[in-house]
């Protein structure tokens, strides 16, 4: 066997195809496109303090919980931390699709960071820190259900308030907080109700500028619906409501639920998602003026005194240029932890992976299936990162340990239907597999799809995504030529989120192992 030339990959090498591979918003003379960030960072926030920009996106079942993006642009973005390793509460020690942090809003107030989101179904949680990048404090303030979206406030006169929708999307409610913002004071009063001109009205984010209260709200549904604003005199209102973003003529669908910031320059500028589908809900940055009191997003291309997205637009003005930085995604494996793009799939444990056992690799342990057949909707260890790109090849380095048979490692597309390539144990030596399933298909058994008996325990394993989102895996056994296996896989998108990319090692016949799988390197191309 020949010896494995990429081991021999240089450092300059490793960045030229990090860079040439990723999407890049930031044209580099003086103008961007969107999206900002072409990955799921659903319902983004952000806010500026100092000269930092600091973003948060919803993370749903996926661990480490909500994300903390940092720019000194708004357009070049980096993952900086996050609010919470885990959830407090024993049902996320497995996946629970659907739940966990939705739609968290970011606040500076006082020398303090506040994040504050809601689950559908546990209520309000607040995390505060002094550094955006942790460490922060998680509290869960209030255990309620249908509870959504929402946004805290500090008045002039240092009263608080927190404004939030429900689930069902039609009501938006006003609450008086402590000054700490740590205790609701009341149960809350009904602002703004009109599901004839704003239904499906969510993720409100409440402002003050010039003596006027503003709340920026998406509504008419994720798929087709735009940006609303309110604006009110009094905090309780009575609002009123202009659409001040939407499709138009564009081919950005459903514009809205996002972050309107000010710069120190005196610009204005609205963050928002669209959703992608199996991509996820990427991520928008449109310019934003104001007249006669109401913030105008985007252009108005078609005239009908709406703004609309822009697909291109001058840099925002933040006093100078800073290099071009994207969200990470490939990972050489060489700290203490796995990269900041990584989330498990429900509460994390430290007895699944090790960076110290084998420092420069991660090590995978094999863990017990807690269903049988291999049924990965309710596998909590799945490694996983956001898609990253329209298009994107994902190569991985596995030297596989197995104990027992049907241990298996490898590399993973999840979604609602997922597919994976697979090292596996067998009675009588080593295979790779190509496999796919669906929890949706009524059935818990895996399908397999092809497989081949193998003479090694060290491999690359590889995935290309097209531009339709069709997977094809394929392997090599010297570093150099790779074979297709199996049959093409469409992704698709979870549930809230889009499909994701990463690895896994499991026995999924429910027995014990000490099998383990060590990973060289896991890199986007």
């Amino acid at each position: 066997m020949r010896p494995f030339r990429f081991f021999f990959l240089t450092i300059a090498l490793f960045t030229h195809i990090l860079f040439a591979q990723t999407w890049v918003p930031d044209i580099g003379n003086g103008r961007y496109k969107n999206p900002v960030i072409f990955a799921d960072y659903s319902d983004p926030d952000v806010i500026r303090v100092d000269d930092s920009f600091y973003m948060v996106a919803s993370s749903f079942n996926c661990m480490p919980g909500i994300p903390v993006l940092q720019s000194n642009d708004l357009v070049n973005w980096q993952i900086f931390g996050h609010v919470y390793q885990r959830l407090p509460l024993e049902k996320y020690n497995k996946p629970v699709h659907g739940e966990g942090s939705w739609a968290p809003s970011i606040r500076f107030h006082d020398g303090t960071f506040y994040v504050y989101f809601c689950t559908p179904h546990d209520g309000l949680f607040v995390a505060t820190a002094q550094n955006p990048a942790g460490p922060w404090e998680l509290e869960h303030i209030v255990k309620v259900e249908l509870w959504e979206d929402p946004c805290p406030f500090w008045d002039d006169d240092g009263n608080a308030y927190l404004v939030r929708s429900k689930l069902r999307a039609d009501i938006l409610y006003l609450h008086r907080m402590s000054k700490d913002g740590k205790q609701i004071l009341d149960n809350g009063e009904i602002i703004y109700h009109n599901i004839d001109k704003q239904p499906t009205i969510e993720g409100p984010k409440l402002l003050k500028k010039d003596g006027t209260y503003y709340i920026l709200a998406p509504a008419g549904g994720v798929p087709k619906g735009w940006q609303t604003a309110l604006r009110s005199k009094n905090i309780y209102g009575p609002y009123e409501d202009r659409i001040v973003l939407h499709t138009g003529n564009t081919d950005i669908n459903g514009p809205h639920q996002g972050g309107l910031v000010e710069l120190k320059s005196g610009e204005w500028w609205f963050t928002h998602f669209q959703d992608r589908g199996v991509y996820g809900r990427i991520v928008h940055l449109q310019p934003v003026t104001w007249k006669d009191g109401w913030p105008e997003m985007g252009e108005d291309i078609n005239s009908d005194g709406i703004g609309e997205p822009v697909a291109e637009w001058q840099k925002p003005d933040v006093g100078r240029t800073f290099p071009v930085s994207v969200p990470q995604t490939s990972d050489e494996f060489e700290t203490g932890n796995p990269g900041l793009q990584w989330q498990w799939h429900a509460n994390p444990e430290n007895s699944w992976f090790s960076l110290t056992e084998n420092p420069g690799k991660l090590r995978l342990f094999t863990v017990k299936n807690i269903t049988q057949n291999g049924n990965f909707w309710f596998v909590p260890n799945l490694l996983l990162q956001k898609f990253p790109a329209p298009f994107f090849t994902v190569t991985a380095q596995i030297t596989f340990f197995p104990e027992k048979d049907d241990d298996k490692s490898g590399l993973f597309i999840m979604g609602r239907k997922w597919a994976y390539l697979a090292m596996v144990k067998v009675s009588d030596g080593l295979q790779i597999g190509m496999y796919t399933g669906s929890y949706f298909q009524g059935s818990d058994q895996t399908q397999l799809v092809e497989v081949v008996d193998i003479q090694q325990n060290t491999c690359l394993l590889k995935v290309i995504v097209d531009e339709e989102a069709a997977c094809t895996f394929s392997y090599s056994t010297d570093g150099e030529n790779y074979l297709e296996i199996g049959e093409k896989f469409p992704a698709v998108p979870g549930v809230w989120i889009g499909a994701k990319v990463g690895l896994f090692c499991i026995n999924p016949n429910m027995a014990e192992s000490r099998g383990y799988a060590d990973f060289d390197w896991f890199r986007f191309e």
